[in-house]
């Protein structure tokens, strides 16, 4: 193959984001006791969260806003939006979601299977959009680091996929070339649109079965078939 070098996203792609976040959530209901402030069940606040977080993401990608931004939003937007009142939304929750979730080491299925068999092939690294602490705590947590030669974190950079500037910081960190890399992620346009306006090729992960653009030539639903595919 030409390809020399594969460079993964994280979350959503290896680590299983949004199973980490509702075992988070689901502790933290307990903990808070979100029945008294008249959240009728863990399954709402956790639904409502996910569809404010993966907007949220997107806006953050586009840098559309900033991390304090983000993380100032998202709860205090799904509280509001399950008729919690401004002044019984604890403010604590973020924090103790920020502590616990990157503790959590649900992956998606095959990943170190996966990895084990292309690093025996390639070069491999990591470009995650995510914050610094949180992404190397999951990293470490989940045995990952074994198989990265260069880990890139968008905070550590300045700059979010799908900027080229993160992809010209990855590339020149590694070592590659873009005809003999390949980007892998599960965000349309910040890996796949971003690599592939960048001029890498990309291999779209799509866990969930959604329909396949006409711009991605590249699919694949589980992990596993990357390595009949390299």
């Amino acid at each position: 193959m030409r390809y020399k070098h594969i460079f993964f996203d994280l979350d959503h792609t290896l680590w299983d984001f949004d199973k980490n976040a509702e075992e988070t959530l689901q502790e933290l209901y307990k903990t808070y006791e979100l029945d008294e402030l008249g959240v009728s069940c863990a399954d709402t606040f956790i639904d409502t969260y996910t569809k404010n977080n993966h907007e949220l993401w997107t806006s953050y990608h586009e840098g559309k806003i900033s991390k304090d931004q983000l993380r100032q939003t998202r709860f205090k937007k799904t509280f509001l939006d399950l008729g919690v009142p401004p002044e019984i939304i604890p403010t604590l929750f973020e924090d103790d979601y920020v502590r616990i979730c990157p503790t959590k080491t649900n992956l998606f299925p095959h990943v170190h299977e996966t990895l084990s068999y292309l690093e025996e092939r390639y070069s491999l690294h990591l470009i995650s959009n995510g914050f610094l602490e949180s992404t190397q705590m999951k990293v470490d947590l989940c045995g990952l680091e074994r198989y990265f030669k260069t880990v890139v974190i968008s905070e550590n950079v300045g700059f979010n996929k799908p900027d080229r500037a993160i992809f010209d910081f990855a590339l020149k960190g590694a070592g590659a070339q873009k005809e003999e890399s390949l980007m892998v992620g599960d965000s349309l346009e910040a890996d796949i649109r971003g690599a592939l306006s960048y001029g890498m090729s990309a291999i779209y992960f799509n866990p969930g079965g959604k329909p396949k653009p006409e711009d991605v030539e590249v699919q694949v639903t589980q992990l596993y078939e990357l390595m009949n595919l390299l």
